[in-house]
């Protein structure tokens, strides 16, 4: 977990994109170094260390100062962040309480055009990355060495992840393999399709054996189930669907032989506070504690080093009330002592998920008493205290009271010891764990041959797990909700809802808050994917907007 290493400097070519200019013509990348104190001698790891970070950290010096993309809010413009939102603000389960941030309504209110400054930073951020890979790929060729040949493979595999997220999140969009002045070419979804594919297979035999690299590295698992969710998503992408080929995926997964589900929980030595499995997933220690075993990719966090505003930082301190507000922090502490304010809350359908119509109590006073409610441990929520009272939904978007608080993600470890800081939090993010490989399984199965046994089996591991009751057979619908209940808040319930038809263009399922109406209402099709960037259409002529933008 500790990142002594990982700097937000490259001190090999510092690569600085402007967001006038953008990516996808690569016109922004300067070989000499920005910073004349440093020598801009090519130095791999360094750069490899900083495609690695580039999942949280934002720049050259922290949170503030320096940041990989100009003209652009440093403290907003982390890959994991904006994906988070753009996945998550837009469906369901989560929203923001600071309507006065930059495209942020537009965003939770599904009306988001090619100015937003969300939709336009993740793309560029993307494509900044994919810049560091395409450099590191370079400058890397002449040497055969084994160590080499290994890092190589795992800057492909990032290479490969950014463009699934361009893929999926903007459809068509620019294709660069090499760093060059000439705009880039235009990719359809079914060309990123097929180039994610063959790489990801070429990959599988180059990556290292399942657990056999430093923790925090990807080896081949990592391929294996960005594979698995690529063909769960076939149908979208491609118009073809290939749920066997997603079942076969999800099935080397499971069997790989070293990451497994974390089926162990805690009792902390220091407070008497009992943690779940599940819970012990998203904790400080969960480098250490057993929860290493169901993160096939997570991104290290450290409250001194990685002190960006995004990740899991964004996750803790956005979801907490401030001290002075409620009690919040001591029934459940956060485990920092800088919260935001419940800025990030809950929104009803997600709680409806787990509860159905049952009334919550107006007074959190454990975790268990909320999860025992629910007869889930996945039900992480707090409703409210003595001091502040919480409703259940959000009838006024910027009323801090309204919306339950999320308490799936602390600083907090298991084993009592404290964390690293009080202002930034050691909690690793888990951006691909295993349990995906477990729901992949079931809904691909399912839409192949029904509601069978061995889709069951694979559901009722997971709420075995959570100590949840399971049932006699699980429709997709079930399923559905199964991977909201497994994976919320972790930034892919867009991905899943557009994949059941439940996102635009549909009247089937609506939320609070959808379209920019209280009671939810249809937002047009073309908003399953978001738009290009001007300034890149600009820019690229090889590049054509997408439709209804």
């Amino acid at each position: 977990m500790k990142l002594h290493r990982i700097k937000s400097v490259i001190p090999a070519a510092a690569l600085m994109l402007s967001m006038g200019l953008t990516t996808a013509c690569v016109n922004d990348l300067h070989v000499d170094n920005i910073n004349p104190q440093q020598t801009s001698d090519f130095n791999a790891d360094a750069l490899l260390n900083k495609i690695y970070a580039s999942f949280v950290l934002t720049g050259q010096k922290g949170p503030d100062g320096n940041g990989d993309i100009a003209d652009f809010d440093e403290g907003r413009s982390e890959f994991y962040r904006m994906n988070w939102e753009m996945n998550e603000f837009t469906t369901d389960e989560a929203h923001w309480e600071w309507l006065n941030d930059a495209g942020v309504p537009d965003i939770i209110h599904n009306t988001y055009g090619s100015d937003n400054p969300r939709t336009q930073g993740l793309y560029y951020r993307l494509f900044f990355t994919i810049t560091l890979c395409n450099y590191y790929l370079e400058q890397t060729a002449g040497d055969n060495s084994a160590e080499t040949a290994l890092k190589r493979a795992e800057a492909r595999f990032i290479r490969a992840l950014d463009y699934y997220y361009v893929m999926d999140l903007y459809g068509n969009a620019t294709f660069v393999e090499k760093v060059s002045l000439e705009p880039g070419i235009r990719y359809t979804r079914e060309q990123y399709f097929s180039y994610i594919e063959n790489e990801l297979k070429e990959l599988e035999n180059l990556l290292a054996a399942p657990g056999q690299n430093k923790y925090g590295r990807v080896d081949k698992v990592a391929a294996q189930l960005l594979l698995a969710r690529l063909y769960l998503n076939a149908e979208v992408y491609t118009g073809n669907a290939r749920w066997q080929d997603a079942k076969d995926y999800a099935e080397k997964v499971i069997n790989n032989g070293y990451y497994h589900l974390c089926e162990t929980g805690a009792t902390n030595p220091s407070t008497g506070e009992q943690y779940s499995p599940y819970q012990m997933l998203f904790l400080a220690d969960n480098d250490t504690n057993g929860a290493q075993y169901e993160n096939v990719f997570p991104v290290l966090h450290d409250g001194i080093n990685t002190t960006s505003h995004g990740a899991m930082n964004f996750l803790v301190l956005a979801s907490y009330a401030k001290p002075s507000t409620d009690n919040q922090d001591i029934t459940v502490p956060s485990g920092t002592d800088c919260s935001w304010g419940k800025c990030l809350r809950v929104r009803s359908s997600l709680i409806d998920t787990f509860f159905g119509n049952v009334e919550l109590p107006e007074e959190t006073e454990s975790v268990k008493q909320i999860t025992d409610i629910a007869g889930d441990d996945r039900a992480l929520f707090y409703t409210g205290d003595a001091k502040a009272k919480y409703t259940r939904t959000i009838t006024d978007e910027s009323d801090q009271s309204m919306g339950y608080s999320c308490i799936k993600f602390r600083n907090v470890r298991s084993d009592g010891k404290p964390a690293s800081s009080l202002a930034k939090v050691d909690t690793d993010l888990p951006l691909m764990r295993i349990a995906e490989a477990y729901l992949t399984f079931a809904e691909a199965e399912t839409r192949l041959n029904g509601a069978t046994a061995a889709a069951k089996e694979k559901i009722d591991a997971l709420r075995s797990r959570a100590h949840a009751i399971t049932q006699a057979e699980y429709s997709l619908s079930d399923i559905l909700s199964e991977w909201s209940k497994e994976y919320w808040f972790e930034g892919r319930r867009r991905v899943d809802l557009v994949r059941f038809g439940l996102f635009g263009g549909q009247n089937k399922y609506t939320w609070e808050w959808m379209g920019n109406n209280l009671n939810g209402t249809q937002f047009p099709a073309f908003r399953n994917i978001f738009p290009l960037p001007k300034n890149d259409l600009t820019n690229n002529p090889n590049l054509i907007q997408n439709e209804g933008y």
